[in-house]
Parts: C-alpha cells; structure tokens; sequence
C-alpha cells in the first residue's frame, strides 16, 4: 500500500535532486543516462523512509479482518483484551485516511501510545488474537498464533515508530549542509 506523495516533500526531493545531480527542472529523457538515473533513486530513496513507513504500517493493518460484518468478531476479540479501544476501525479510521493521503505522523503517534498503554498480559492477550487472524488469513497454521502476532505487534510498533522518526528529519538543506560537512570533515 503507497501513500499519496506530499507535495512538500517532492519539492524538497526535486530541489535535493537538482542540487545533488545538477539535474534542470525540466531535463529531457534523453539527457538521461544511467548514472543519473541511479543518482535519482538514490536520493529518492534517502527521501522515501517516511512514506516507506507509512505504507508499511497500513499494509500491516491492511492484513488485519476487514472492519466489516465478517470481521466485527475479531475487532471486538482484539479489543478486550487488549484492554484499549485506540485500535478499533472507529478511533483509527481518520488516522487512516490521514495515512493514505500522505501523512502518518497521526497514525504512527495512535499506534505507539496504544502499543505503550497495554500492559504485558494485554499484549499477550491482543498477539494470541492478531496472530489467531493471520495464521489464517495467511495460511500460516504451522506456526504459533502467539509468535505470529507478537511479530505482528513489534512490526508494527517498530513502523510507527520510523514514521515518527522519519517526520522528525528537516527538510531545511543548510541543516542537512551542514550534517554533511560535519560527517566528511571526521
């Protein structure tokens, strides 16, 4: 799952290219060549954790029973003995879409504190139920629900966590100038 390319952080992406590549605003396609084209992915790739994570974390939502009739049970599962109701489709469904558009800060922030509030036996509790639901929906029934939700629960506390992070970094290139020359004057 992608989220939708924020419009700051292109422009942020295409002044670092330029900069970083002397590439032209409006380079023709066949001024470039392979070395410029693997510049471009790697700045772009410096430029994406973000939206990586972002489309991670709801890829792994994503893999959850959907919020439907069919899966009401598992929703209502999940939330007992999680002992929190941050996770139910009704509390993150603004934060959701916030994510599909392009901003997982929300989401990430919702994810970190749920994970943080419950307690050892809660999140015992919730990977038995998250892990029960992929060992189905994945055909994993040679491996314990438990290790599977646990898994689950760290991946996805581990995301929200790098979306944060991500959302910390600046955008400001004389910030980045002058990281840059601290680390190659080491």
């Amino acid at each position: 799952m992608l989220p939708e390319v924020r419009p700051h952080v292109s422009t942020a992406l295409a002044n670092q290219l330029a900069h970083q590549l002397d590439l032209a605003p409006h380079l023709e396609a066949d001024q470039l060549d392979v070395e410029r084209v693997a510049g471009i992915a790697v700045v772009a790739a410096a430029h994406s954790d973000g939206d990586a994570a972002t489309g991670h974390l709801l890829g792994l939502l994503a893999a959850l029973p959907a919020p439907t009739e069919a899966g009401e049970r598992f929703w209502s599962d999940l939330w007992r003995p999680s002992g929190t109701a941050h996770l139910l489709p009704v509390n993150i469904k603004a934060p959701v879409l916030r994510s599909l558009a392009g901003e997982g800060t929300t989401l990430g922030r919702q994810v970190l504190s749920t994970v943080d509030e419950m307690t050892p036996p809660q999140r015992v509790a919730a990977g038995e139920v998250i892990g029960q639901a992929l060992a189905e929906s994945d055909h994993l029934p040679d491996l314990k629900t438990q290790v599977i939700g646990e898994l689950w629960l760290r991946d996805i506390e581990l995301t929200a966590w790098r979306v944060l992070h991500a959302d910390r970094r600046s955008d400001d290139p004389a910030g980045r100038k002058a990281i840059l020359d601290a680390w190659t004057s080491v």
